[in-house]
């Protein structure tokens, strides 16, 4: 399926956000979803089944001055 990933479009297969997460070794704790416009509660990434068409933002946070 194509989704588009950070503005790239990209094909994956079948998965959740936290099996793309895992997949690409995010690090959950500096991680921020969007998906379809919305911003995703880390504890719902398990139950969100992408689909062909849909849009992810994924933002990581990095520390540092």
């Amino acid at each position: 399926m194509q989704v588009k990933i950070n503005g790239r479009v990209e094909q994956l297969a079948p998965c959740t956000i936290e099996t793309l997460v895992r997949q690409r070794g995010l690090k959950p704790e500096a991680l921020v979803v969007e998906h379809n416009l919305k911003i995703i509660q880390q504890a719902l990434w398990s139950g969100i089944a992408l689909r062909e068409g849909d849009t992810l933002e994924l933002l990581s946070f990095v520390g540092g001055g």
